[in-house]
């Protein structure tokens, strides 16, 4: 089955305005700080937004519900709601990343951390995991449901090592600061919280997902 077209409205960025393909899109916003941007199914949906205010329409506790509302009825008991879902965005490879933690029922932020310089997706995956972790051993809730759209930074926590070719430099010397603090968390720490895989061609996209590809 072909890809859906899908239009990606720059509000803030190298250049602004309303790209059809995530590569001129992406040379948009590369290396531009905060960066608003986001993709759209029409181009008809791309223009409304872009001729409005981008904070009604940038990912949200709001707009992270509204995806999950618009799951079909007959798949929503297949998803177990009393969860946390996470994800990360990363403008580049490697870019600015940034990760976050929502409710997967009501999409509520539990935590958000960045944006990371020089990052890549998978790391941001996998200190949204062990991030996740962590918070939900804090707050005691050991049995908590955590869903995760990324089998790689899955199987990283699995074997508590973060297998990134990321090159250490002077940009992103925090996220290895980072990635070696949630190594030696899992390495120092046990946790019973379900890590299962968010089903995004089935579900739609998880409800921490940025909405910007």
């Amino acid at each position: 089955m072909a890809k859906s077209k899908k239009y990606y409205v720059v509000w803030e960025g190298n250049e602004t305005g309303i790209f059809d393909s995530w590569g001129k899109c992406q040379l948009a916003v590369k290396g531009y700080p905060n960066a608003k941007y986001k993709s759209f199914k029409s181009l008809s949906e791309a223009e409304s937004a872009y001729h409005g205010n981008f904070s009604e329409h940038i990912a949200s506790g709001k707009s992270a519900k509204s995806k999950v509302n618009t799951m079909p009825d007959e798949l929503r008991h297949e998803v177990v709601w009393d969860s946390i879902s996470v994800d990360a965005a990363c403008s580049g490879n490697p870019g600015k990343m940034e990760y976050q933690g929502v409710d997967t029922s009501t999409g509520h932020p539990f935590f958000h951390q960045g944006p990371f310089l020089g990052g890549t997706n998978n790391v941001g995956e996998f200190l949204a995991l062990v991030h996740a972790l962590a918070w939900l051993k804090q707050q005691g809730k050991h049995n908590l449901t955590i869903y995760s759209d990324s089998r790689i930074a899955m199987g990283w926590v699995k074997k508590k090592h973060c297998k990134t070719t990321m090159k250490l430099n002077s940009s992103n010397k925090i996220l290895f600061t980072l990635i070696k603090r949630a190594e030696d968390w899992l390495k120092s720490n046990t946790y019973k919280n379900p890590i299962l895989k968010w089903e995004t061609k089935k579900w739609g996209e998880i409800p921490a997902d940025f909405g910007r590809k």
